[in-house]
């Protein structure tokens, strides 16, 4: 299996419409609300570029043997590095080894203390979260809609690898 991380700018808008309205995708994405047209994929695409010039990093879109499989990687929200991992459904067998290359990335070139993740509390199974090493560290609010957050410390990662 061939991994690429890509720039989201370099995505079909297709396949990031057809993903964004995937309702297997939109079960635990609070956010997202009605349908996903061209329209948001222009202002998506914009919004997470602008991550990066602003900060230095943002998300990827990730591609499976030549085939996108879904974004995510990291997002500033208010001071920390946040991990996100958005797949397809034929590709959630991939979200560990992209994870891996999130968090190796995220400890290693860009130097992170720590990342978070924010959960919304529809996903009550938090147990591959606590395998990882990720620890509860409070809530926030996104948009108006509430989040657990948890967080992965690089000394607590490096020590469980």
């Amino acid at each position: 299996m061939n991994i690429e991380f890509k720039r989201l700018s370099e995505v079909d808008r297709a396949d990031m419409i057809n993903l964004a309205n995937d309702p297997l995708v939109r079960r635990h994405m609070p956010l997202a609300s009605g349908t996903f047209d061209e329209a948001d994929f222009e202002r998506f695409v914009a919004d997470k570029e602008r991550l990066w010039e602003e900060h230095g990093y943002g998300p990827w879109a990730f591609f499976v043997d030549g085939k996108f499989a879904g974004w995510g990687g990291l997002q500033h929200e208010d001071g920390d590095a946040d991990v996100a991992l958005v797949l397809n459904p034929d590709y959630w067998g991939t979200g560990r080894a992209i994870y891996e290359e999130i968090v190796t990335r995220a400890f290693g070139e860009l130097g992170f203390d720590s990342v978070t993740a924010l959960l919304p509390p529809s996903r009550t199974n938090v147990r591959g979260m606590i395998r990882l090493g990720f620890e509860p560290d409070g809530e926030a609010e996104i948009g108006g809609e509430r989040f657990i957050r948890y967080r992965l410390r690089a000394s607590r990662y490096r020590a469980a690898r």
